[in-house]
């Protein structure tokens, strides 16, 4: 089979690999039939991420047929159409059972190299490192998925791969960071970045009940779609200070709660910007927290603040003292997708929202090194790019 394959930094190929077998009673095979490069692929792409090795398969936003079960899975049938989470969870772990699906206890086979890291390993991931597992991804046109009796979810018939696709990922993603905002009536959420996970952000926290939404970018096509699409009020931070002119906007107090929707390759106008890719660059700082830092002084005292934006590793210069002293509330985490698969396929069949709203490009699988250079460069207006293996 094809798959996009990682061989380093700014290098991913499309190749011809062996097609995946059924290894586990709880497995099954899918036939993918619509796949997206992530933000977070990204971070890969620009050799951020530890642990790959080169010919892994990319890609966690994937969703397709099923063509091969294990004889544990009874949930699903061959030919139904399903999405893939793109966190794996066995379902019958302490954090499972607790809705905590991305904490899974059980789901990575390389938990000793995350708990030297962390502590304490997450799930497992597709396509995401060997720390998070070294399983195949999905931008391939076949994958085995572990776990199948919890994880495949079945689509119902009538709505596109395009509607259902970021079931997977982006969408809960965003939702899951609105809903860490706390949103009450009135409030207004501001929203950093204005990617794939900051628009579902910005429509999450209006179905969560947001007053107003402002979102803040540099790029002009996304925050025109934040504008157009989410009905935010936008910031350029390359145009004014991102800082001062949410004072303004609301009164002195600042946001009710604020969402970093950007994570650990944040750009900047300012010298910390300067500070921070320096320091990137010859690794003696995981991530550039540039955002991070600009949410934490933005915030009202006593407000909200909700990480979506991945960090990586150890962070520099963060403005603990603010946070304390303004007393907010952090809440962050790898999205537990199996929690929002039911009610957020609700809001599409209900007409709430449609998904594809996001998309702007649609590629063959072959042109996945193409996706991939158009879409960090932010060229030819992209947002999102799906491939049709």
């Amino acid at each position: 089979m094809k798959a996009v394959c990682w061989h380093g930094a700014n290098d991913v190929r499309v190749e011809n690999v062996p097609d995946p077998k059924i290894l586990n009673p709880r497995d099954a095979i899918i036939k993918i039939t619509s796949t997206a490069i992530c933000g977070s692929d990204l971070h890969i792409y620009d050799g951020f991420i530890p642990t790959m090795e080169k010919g892994d398969i990319l890609g966690h936003e994937f969703m397709g047929e099923v063509v091969d079960l294990g004889s544990a899975v009874k949930n699903v049938k061959i030919g139904d159409r399903v999405v893939v989470p793109f966190t794996i969870s066995c379902g019958n772990c302490f954090f499972c059972n607790r809705d905590l699906w991305s904490l899974c206890d059980n789901s990575n086979p390389n938990a000793w190299m995350a708990e030297k890291m962390m502590g304490h390993s997450p799930s497992g991931l597709f396509g995401y490192s060997h720390l998070f597992g070294g399983y195949a991804g999905g931008q391939a046109e076949y994958a085995r998925v572990p776990f199948a009796d919890v994880g495949l979810f079945k689509i119902p018939e009538g709505l596109t791969d395009e509607q259902v696709l970021f079931l997977t990922d982006i969408f809960p993603t965003g939702y899951m960071a609105a809903e860490n905002c706390r949103i009450e009536p009135g409030d207004t959420v501001a929203v950093w970045g204005c990617g794939p996970v900051g628009q579902f952000a910005i429509k999450s926290a209006y179905l969560l009940g947001a007053d107003r939404v402002i979102a803040i970018d540099r790029i002009p096509e996304r925050l025109q779609m934040a504008k157009e699409q989410g009905k935010a009020e936008i910031i350029n931070y390359e145009e004014v200070d991102a800082g001062e002119a949410l004072k303004e906007m609301t009164g002195g107090r600042g946001p009710d709660a604020c969402l970093d929707a950007v994570g650990m390759e944040a750009h900047g106008t300012g010298l910390d910007a300067l500070y921070d890719k320096a320091k990137q660059a010859v690794r003696l700082e995981t991530d550039r927290p540039t955002a991070l830092r600009q949410v934490i002084v933005a915030c009202r005292k006593g407000g909200r603040v909700s990480l979506a934006g991945v960090y990586g590793g150890f962070l520099d210069k963060i403005p603990m003292g603010a946070a304390f002293n303004k007393g907010l509330s952090f809440k962050m985490g790898q999205t537990h997708v199996h929690r929002y698969l039911k009610p957020l396929l609700e809001h599409i069949q209900n007409g709430k929202i449609d998904p594809s709203f996001v998309i702007t490009h649609k590629m063959n699988i072959e042109d996945a090194p193409k996706g991939y250079e158009i879409f960090k460069h932010k060229k030819d207006n992209c947002i999102k790019v799906v491939l049709k293996p």
